[in-house]
C-alpha cells in the first residue's frame, strides 16, 4: 500500500538542526529536478536548519493525522519543491506551491510529471489524499488507486465542499488506514471508515464522506 499526503501551507520553521542532504532525500533519481529549482527559487534553503516532513507540515490534515504516532511505511508527502519526501526525511520550511510557474521552467506539476512517472512504484494500491493540482503531477497508469473527497449534505440533499472540512476528513482516513496497516482494496478502506460511524459511498476509485 501506497499513502500520498498532500504538503502543508502551514509550516514549523525549524530553529535549529543540520541542513538538508539531498542525497538522503526519498528516490535519488529525483535529485537532478530538485537541485533547478532550488536554484531557481532559493539556493540559501540548502544551507537552512532542517526538520522532518513529518514535524514540519502543521496543517488541518496534519493535525487531524498525527503523522508522528503512526508507522510510516508506504507514506509519501509530495512536495512542490522536492517532488515526494517521506516523513523522516529532513527539509526546511519553504514556500512553494504547484500551481507557480517559474521563468526557464514553467509549471511546476509538468516539471515533476516525466522524473516522478519513472521513479514512484506504480503497483498495488495507491490511497490519494492529494489535491487536484498535486495529483496532476503523477498519476499512477497500473495501481488500484482511491481519490478520498468530503461533502457536507444540506437537509434538500444538496452537497458542497468546504475545504477545512475535506482536508480534517483527509487526515482522518489517512489515520485510520495507517492505524488498521495492511490495506489492498478500496472497499476495506471504505469498511473502516464506515465503522467509526461516517457515512461513506465508494464507487469508481472514489471514497466521498459525507457530513
Amino acid at each position: 500500500m501506497l499513502v500520498l499526503l498532500p504538503p502543508s501551507r502551514s509550516q514549523a520553521a525549524p530553529a535549529g538542526g543540520r541542513p538538508v542532504a539531498l542525497s538522503k532525500l526519498a528516490y535519488p533519481s529525483l535529485r537532478e529536478p530538485r537541485e533547478r529549482l532550488l536554484a531557481s527559487v532559493d539556493p540559501a534553503l540548502t544551507r537552512a536548519p532542517a526538520a522532518p516532513a513529518a514535524d514540519l507540515y502543521t496543517g488541518v490534515l496534519y493535525r487531524e493525522l498525527g503523522l508522528g504516532e503512526l508507522p510510516w511505511d508506504g507514506v509519501l508527502i509530495a512536495s512542490a519543491l522536492w517532488g515526494v519526501v517521506r516523513p523522516g526525511d529532513r527539509i526546511p520550511a519553504y514556500r512553494l506551491d504547484i500551481a507557480t510557474r517559474l521563468p526557464g521552467l514553467g509549471g511546476l506539476a509538468a516539471h515533476w510529471r516525466e522524473p516522478l512517472r519513472w521513479a514512484l512504484p506504480d503497483r498495488g494500491f495507491v490511497l490519494d489524499l492529494r489535491s487536484g493540482a498535486y495529483a496532476a503531477a503523477w498519476r499512477p497508469r497500473r495501481a488500484k488507486l482511491l481519490t478520498v473527497h468530503a461533502f457536507r449534505e444540506a437537509p434538500d440533499g444538496s452537497r458542497t465542499v468546504v475545504t477545512h472540512m475535506a482536508k480534517q476528513a483527509r487526515g482522518r482516513v489517512a489515520r485510520l488506514v495507517l492505524q488498521a496497516g495492511a490495506v489492498s482494496r478500496p472497499e476495506e478502506v471504505a469498511e473502516i471508515v464506515a465503522a467509526t460511524g461516517l457515512r461513506v459511498e465508494l464507487s469508481d476509485g472514489r471514497l466521498d464522506v459525507i457530513q
